[in-house]
C-alpha cells in the first residue's frame, strides 16, 4: 500500500518526506485555492521537490469531456509522465476516461468515488486508481471502510487491473482498516501521518530509555561518545 501526501504546502510535504516512506502527492482544486495564486507555480514546485519518478495526482476542473481530455493533455504537458490526471466519476468523466484511454498513454485517477458502481465503471473506462472519499461517506450516513473494501472486492472478482487510492481520511485508524485489506494507496493530509505514530504510550517508553541511558553514561550522551 503506497503513501502519498494530500497536500499542496511545499513545507509540509517536503517535512513528511523527510520523515515518512512516501511514493507521491495528491491535490485538488480545494487544497489549491488554499496557496492561491497560479496553480502550476505550486504544482511545478511540488514535482520538483518529489522528483520525476515519484506520482503526483492533479485535478482537471472543466465539465464537458472533451475539454476534460484537453486539460488532462495540458497537465501532463507541463507536469511529466507520471502525472494522474484526476477526473471526477461522472458521466462526462467517463467519457473523457474513454476518450484518453484510447489516444494517450495518460494515467487517470477517478475521483469524487462515494459509490462501488462508481468506481467499477470507472475501472471499465480504464482509470488507474480510483480514490473513495472514506470519511465523506462515513458523514452521508454510509461506511467508507465497507465500501472501500467491496470495490476492492468488485475488482479482483472481475479481474481489473484498477487500483484504489483511498482518500479523506479522519483518523489513523481508518488507515490500518485499509491496510489490512490491502487497497493500493491511501492519500493522507499530514496531521493523519502524524498521528500513526503520535502516542503518548511510545513517547514515554523512548524518553524512558533514553533517561535510562543518560543515567549511566551521562547526560545528553550517545552511543557516538563510546566505542
Amino acid at each position: 500500500m503506497k503513501l502519498l501526501i494530500d497536500d499542496a504546502r511545499i513545507d509540509e510535504i517536503e517535512k513528511i518526506c523527510e520523515l515518512f516512506p512516501v511514493a507521491g502527492v495528491t491535490t485538488n482544486p480545494t487544497i489549491l485555492s488554499r496557496i492561491g495564486g497560479n496553480p502550476f507555480d505550486t504544482l511545478k514546485a511540488i514535482r520538483e521537490l518529489i522528483g520525476e519518478e515519484a506520482d503526483l495526482h492533479v485535478q482537471a476542473v472543466s465539465r464537458r469531456a472533451q475539454d476534460i481530455v484537453d486539460e488532462a493533455n495540458h497537465i501532463v504537458k507541463i507536469l511529466g509522465v507520471n502525472t494522474f490526471v484526476k477526473i471526477p466519476a461522472l458521466p462526462e468523466g467517463f467519457k473523457a476516461m474513454k476518450t484518453l484511454l484510447e489516444t494517450s498513454e495518460i494515467l487517470v485517477t477517478a475521483t469524487a468515488v462515494y459509490t462501488p458502481m462508481q468506481a467499477f465503471i470507472a475501472g471499465q473506462c480504464g482509470a488507474a486508481y480510483v480514490a473513495p472519499y472514506v470519511n465523506r461517506i462515513d458523514n452521508m450516513g454510509f461506511d467508507g471502510i465497507r465500501v472501500t473494501r467491496e470495490i476492492k472486492e468488485i475488482f479482483s472478482a472481475n479481474a481489473m487491473e484498477t487500483e484504489i487510492i483511498a482518500a479523506s481520511f479522519k483518523n489513523s485508524q481508518q488507515v490500518l482498516e485499509l491496510s489490512r485489506c490491502g487497497v493500493g494507496a491511501v492519500t493522507l493530509a499530514p496531521e493523519i501521518f502524524y498521528a500513526i505514530v503520535n502516542n503518548s504510550a511510545i513517547n514515554s517508553a523512548v524518553e524512558n530509555f533514553i533517561a535510562d541511558f543518560e543515567s549511566f553514561a551521562g547526560k545528553d550522551k550517545t552511543m557516538l561518545d563510546f566505542q
